[in-house]
């Protein structure tokens, strides 16, 4: 059964950090691409980023050199890294996997002084 857990969200003030992960069973892993999509309240969910197989990532807009994502094959885990985080970063982040219709329960950011 495929799964994917996410964890490391909270309260943050505004220009904080946090490392969200993804634990991910059930599947390949490595074979495949990963995304994390976030859901503001009341809105559509917004693409985040994209990491390949091989570690390249790409980034929505609205994040490009404040957040890194990454991952760790060997411990079938995927990662975010927010830095610099702003109150428009609040959001329900969860992870995927590219061209499956899987996704976990996400981890709640809030980001608020």
């Amino acid at each position: 059964e495929v799964q994917l857990v996410e964890s490391g969200g909270g309260l943050v003030q505004p220009g904080g950090s946090l490392r969200l992960s993804c634990a991910a069973s059930g599947f390949t892993f490595r074979s495949f691409s990963m995304s994390w999509v976030r859901q503001a309240p009341g809105r559509g969910p917004e693409w985040v980023s994209t990491i390949n197989s091989s570690g390249s990532g790409t980034y929505a807009e609205s994040v490009r050199g404040r957040f890194t994502i990454s991952r760790d094959n060997a411990k079938n885990t995927l990662f975010l890294q927010m830095n610099n985080l702003k109150p428009e970063d609040t959001a329900l982040y969860y992870c995927t996997i590219v061209g499956a219709n899987r996704r976990g329960q996400g981890t709640q950011v809030t980001v608020s002084s």
